[in-house]
C-alpha cells in the first residue's frame, strides 16, 4: 500500500522539477506509476559536455538496499537509451537520480543511498531515499573522484528537487 504522505511528495518533485525546467512525464513501469524529468546543460567548464540528467521517482511500499540498488540500474539504464544525441563519453553524460519514495525504509537502503555516487562509464546516478514517513530524504552529497566536475550541480539540483 502506498501511503499518501508518498503521493504527496511525488506531486511536489514534479512540481520542483518544472519549476526548474525539466520536461516531465508519467510512465508505467511494470505497474507502478513512475515519474520522469528530464533536462540536459551545457557547460564549457564540463570539458564542453552537454549533461543529461534524469530524475525517475516512485512510490513503493517499502526500500530495502537492494531494491534501491536494482532501481538504480534500471534508471541508469533507461537514461543512457533514452537521452539521445552523441554516444555518452563524446562530450555528452548522463546523470540520474533514481528516487524511491515510502514510508517503510529499511535503515541499510538510506545509507546505502547517502554512501556514495554510483557509476557507469560516462553515466552517474545519485540513487535518492526518501522515508516519507519520518520526512528524511537521504542521497550522496560527496564530491567524488570521477565525475568531480559535475558534484556541484548534481549536490545543487538534488537539494533543489528532494528537500523535504
Amino acid at each position: 500500500m502506498i501511503g499518501e504522505s508518498a503521493r504527496n511528495y511525488l506531486a511536489s518533485v514534479e512540481g520542483r522539477l518544472q519549476a526548474d525546467g525539466c520536461a516531465t512525464r508519467w510512465e508505467d513501469w511494470s505497474g507502478v506509476p513512475v515519474l520522469i524529468g528530464r533536462r540536459a546543460d551545457f557547460r564549457m567548464s564540463w570539458m564542453a559536455t552537454n549533461l543529461h540528467l534524469f530524475t525517475v521517482a516512485a512510490a513503493v511500499p517499502e526500500i530495502t538496499a537492494q531494491s534501491v540498488d536494482t532501481f538504480t540500474s534500471q534508471v541508469l539504464t533507461y537514461a543512457k537509451k533514452n537521452k539521445g544525441g552523441f554516444p555518452v563519453g563524446l562530450q555528452t553524460g548522463v546523470a540520474a537520480f533514481p528516487v524511491l519514495v515510502s514510508e517503510r525504509v529499511d535503515p541499510a537502503a538510506m545509507a546505502w543511498a547517502e554512501q556514495q555516487q554510483r557509476n557507469r562509464f560516462a553515466c552517474f546516478a545519485r540513487p535518492v531515499v526518501v522515508d516519507s514517513a519520518q520526512r528524511y530524504v537521504g542521497f550522496y552529497r560527496g564530491k567524488p573522484a570521477i565525475g568531480r566536475v559535475y558534484a556541484s550541480h548534481l549536490i545543487d539540483k538534488g537539494n533543489r528537487y528532494f528537500h523535504g
